[in-house]
């Protein structure tokens, strides 16, 4: 078999409205950013605290690359763990107040090592629909049978809880605060279903690590649930402006994955520059509270003036704004628009999200000034009298 229908995949795909491109960046992850050599407000980055730039962060990795090297040289179980690995999952575990914590190099190799070590064949898991792809991913390769219940429905979800009563290991997987819609999952409501059950619960905080919480520890910990969601799994590279992930829970979940998760054996550590920013940015989380205050003032001030202007805003209840226009190519044609008078916020389509809710998935920083969204509003106005 050749490659000669490579083509005419890409043809299909721009005739759908579904061709995605790279853009190019130019200098630092900010509220305004140099995109495709033009000066345009970014509306469309997850460094929702503005640590991607911070002082505190650079002077970080400055010092742990003179100290420690570049590379960490292999993988945890070689001789890749370093000291920096160690105090970095201490943070997160006090952050978090669980037992323990362990880092992963990314989201994506964090949720299917934890999922595929926790669950296999013969087990059952009830996932989320609008849960992420790195979630779907890890239910596909755990080999355990996948039910997916529609989005926040805690009536389905019991429903088939009851079904599947005495079915080997059962495990209910949600993200807490939803990548593409922003809205939060009924949590509390699901710790008491997972309990009644007897059922395993992990949430997806990466979009809520943070931004929400004491200390932004999270939605669990503003719903004081800590010791009762067992596997609480988070990202380094949003709010907290790096890279990497971790999972937090007790200390036997940190030994079994070590023992059994396979992205997490099977790959090179991360690198110090990148443990010492997240360590540095842990630290600013409790030093700097204004931050999260600057982003929830410019998420009331963004929602209400989208609002005003007569945009839906869907259920959001947090700095990411989806404003759903359906087709796809309609959504990427107001992206453009809006891109034509400096402002970058990126059209999102299938397969990241189901078809015909295409949408601009808008996210505020901390960063962004009056100015910026005044200059945003304007331009979403004048965009929808355009179109």
């Amino acid at each position: 078999m050749t490659t000669d229908f490579i083509p005419n995949e890409l043809e299909k795909m721009r005739q759908e409205g579904l061709y995605r491109r790279l853009r190019r960046v130019e200098g630092e992850q900010g509220p305004t950013l140099i995109l495709d050599g033009k000066e345009v407000l970014n509306f469309s980055s997850n460094n929702y605290l503005g640590l991607a730039n911070h002082p505190a962060l650079r002077e970080a990795a400055k010092e742990a690359i003179d100290r420690y090297g570049c590379g960490s040289g292999a993988s945890r179980l070689i001789s890749g763990n370093m000291t920096l690995h160690e105090e970095l999952e201490e943070k997160i575990a006090e952050l978090k107040g669980t037992q323990a914590a362990l880092v992963f190099n990314s989201g994506f190799q964090a949720n299917i090592g934890i999922l595929s070590t926790l669950v296999g064949e013969g087990d059952v898991i009830f996932s989320d629909a609008l849960n992420h792809a790195s979630i779907i991913d890890g239910c596909r390769l755990s080999r355990a049978k996948i039910i997916v219940y529609p989005h926040c429905d805690l009536e389905r979800l019991e429903e088939e809880l009851k079904k599947a009563s005495g079915k080997g290991r059962r495990l209910v997987v949600t993200e807490t605060l939803f990548s593409m819609d922003g809205d939060e999952a009924p949590l509390a409501d699901l710790v008491d279903l997972a309990e009644r059950y007897g059922t395993m619960l992990m949430v997806d905080e990466a979009h809520a690590t943070g931004v929400f919480g004491p200390n932004g520890a999270g939605v669990v910990a503003k719903l004081g649930l800590g010791k009762r969601v067992p596997v609480q799994m988070g990202t380094l590279g949003k709010a907290l402006g790096g890279f990497g992930a971790y999972v937090a829970g007790s200390q036997a979940l940190r030994d079994l994955l070590i023992n059994r998760s396979r992205s997490f054996i099977f790959t090179t550590s991360l690198p110090p520059a990148v443990l010492a920013m997240a360590i540095a940015a842990i630290n600013l989380l409790n030093k700097e509270p204004q931050r999260r205050l600057a982003l929830w003032h410019n998420c009331r001030t963004l929602r209400e003036g989208l609002k005003r202007l007569g945009f839906s805003l869907g259920q959001s209840q947090s700095q990411i704004l989806p404003l759903i226009i359906g087709d796809a190519q309609k959504c990427m044609a107001f992206s453009e628009r809006l891109l034509q008078q400096g402002v970058f916020a990126q059209g999102i389509r299938p397969p990241t999200v189901p078809p015909g809710s295409s949408r601009l998935r808008i996210t505020l920083m901390a960063t962004h000034t009056h100015e910026h969204l005044h200059r945003a509003l304007s331009a979403f106005e004048k965009a929808k009298n355009e179109l």
